[in-house]
C-alpha cells in the first residue's frame, strides 16, 4: 500500500525538518503537510522541496473537524505524524485555553478522523510526537525513563499530558496503532524567536538584552533539530505498537552556560571584543513554575531502536548561529510578522 502521510505542523521547526527529510528521502511516498499557518508556521522553511511531486500543502487547522475529513479523504491517509501543537511555555502561562483547544481537541480531533477513515488500524499508524515536559521536573539527578509518572507543572505540558493519554487510550479502547515519543528541548535551523537560542542569537546581533530566568541555573538536554528528525523517521518505520520512545541528547546544560557559550561563539563570528555580549546578560524575575531540570534518557531507542545523535552541542551551535546569521531575511520577516507573506505569495 502507498503511504500517503499526514506531517501536522509541518510549517513549523520541528515539523518542517520532518518534512524535508521524508519528501527527499521517499520519494514513493505522498507527504501531505498541514499547516494553520500561526505566528510560529513559516513555509519559508520548506523553500528547497515546496515544489516536489510528492509534496501537498493544505492550510488547515486541527480544530477544523470538517477540513480534516476533508483532507484524509481526499489524500486517502494512510498514516499520520502530528507534530502541531502549541509550544511556548511562557504563552500557556497567559493563555493556558488556546493550549487545551489545540494540544488536547485538536489531537483528539485527528484520532477521531484516523479512526473513522481507516478501516483496517493494523495497516495504519498515528504517531504523536509529545515532549519530556511532561514528566515534571527533576531535582535530585536521575533521569526520565519511559515509565516515569507523568507530572507536568505548566499548562504547556499539562495539555502535552493530557493528549498523549488520549493517544494511548484510543490505542486501548479502539485498538489504533499508536508510537509516542516524548523529545527533550530541540534547537537548529528554522525557530521561532521567542525561544532561548534564536532568541539570544538574535539579540547579540542587534545589542539587545539578554534576558536569562533567575540566576539562569535551570537544566535542559538539548538535541540539534535534524537529529530529531532523523529519530522520528526511525520511530515511525520502526517502532513497536503502543509503545514509547524517549528522544535526548544526552547533553545536559545550565541556560546561563548555553547564553554565555552563544555570547562567545557570537562574538567571534561578529567580529567583537571576547566578552562584548556577555554584557547583554540580564537577570530576569523567574518564570511561574519553572521546572528546575529536564534529562532524557535515550538508551531504550537507541538499543532497539539504533539511534543517537549525531551531533555534539558545540558543532551544533556553530551550525546554527551560522545558519541565523546567513538567513537574516528570513529572521526579518518571522521577528516583523511577515512569515505569512510566503504564504500569500506563493499559495494563493
Amino acid at each position: 500500500m502507498k503511504k500517503n502521510i499526514l506531517i501536522t505542523g509541518g510549517a513549523g521547526f520541528i515539523g518542517s525538518h520532518v518534512v524535508a527529510l521524508f519528501v527527499k528521502k521517499y520519494p514513493d511516498y505522498h507527504i501531505i503537510n498541514l499547516d494553520a499557518l500561526t505566528y510560529a508556521g513559516n513555509l519559508e522553511n520548506l523553500k528547497e522541496i515546496e515544489n516536489a511531486s510528492n509534496y501537498t500543502f493544505e492550510k488547515v487547522d486541527i480544530l477544523d473537524e470538517a477540513e480534516l475529513t476533508r483532507v484524509f479523504h481526499t489524500h486517502q491517509v494512510t498514516d499520520v505524524i502530528h507534530l502541531a501543537a502549541e509550544s511556548h511555555v511562557d504563552r500557556s502561562i497567559t493563555d493556558p485555553l488556546a493550549f487545551v483547544r489545540t494540544n488536547v481537541i485538536g489531537t483528539v480531533n485527528l484520532l477521531n478522523a484516523a479512526k473513522t477513515y481507516w478501516k483496517e488500524y493494523e495497516k495504519h499508524l498515528f504517531y504523536h510526537v509529545s515532549t519530556d515536559e511532561v514528566y515534571g521536573s527533576l531535582d535530585d539527578g536521575g533521569f526520565f525513563l519511559e515509565t516515569t509518572s507523568y507530572d507536568p507543572q505548566s499548562p504547556y505540558s499539562a495539555s502535552k499530558a493530557s493528549s498523549d493519554h488520549f493517544v494511548r487510550a484510543y490505542n486501548n479502547t479502539y485498538k489504533l496503532r499508536i508510537v509516542i515519543s516524548n523529545c527533550s528541548n530541540n534547537y537548529g535551523p528554522n525557530q521561532f524567536p521567542e525561544k532561548l537560542i534564536p532568541l539570544c542569537i538574535n539579540n547579540i546581533k542587534n545589542n539587545k538584552p539578554l534576558p536569562v530566568y533567575g540566576k539562569g541555573e535551570n537544566i535542559r538536554d538539548w538535541l540539534y533539530v535534524v537529529d530529531h528528525a532523523r529519530a522520528i523517521d526511525v520511530v515511525f518505520h520502526s517502532g513497536k505498537n503502543g509503545e514509547t520512545y524517549n528522544i535526548g541528547g544526552f547533553n545536559e546544560w545550565k541556560n546561563i552556560d548555553i547564553v554565555r557559550v552563544l555570547c562567545e561563539v557570537m562574538d567571534k563570528k561578529l567580529g567583537r571584543e571576547k566578552g562584548e555580549s556577555e554584557k547583554l546578560i540580564t537577570f530576569v524575575k523567574d518564570r511561574a513554575g519553572h521546572d528546575h531540570r529536564y534529562a532524557i534518557d535515550a538508551s531504550k531507542i537507541q538499543k532497539e531502536l539504533d539511534w543517537e545523535p549525531s551531533l555534539q552541542f558545540e558543532e551544533g551551535i556553530e551550525k546554527t548561529v551560522d545558519w541565523y546569521l546567513g538567513n537574516e531575511t528570513w529572521l526579518e520577516n518571522v521577528t516583523s510578522g511577515n512569515y505569512q507573506k510566503y504564504y500569500e505569495e506563493h499559495y494563493e
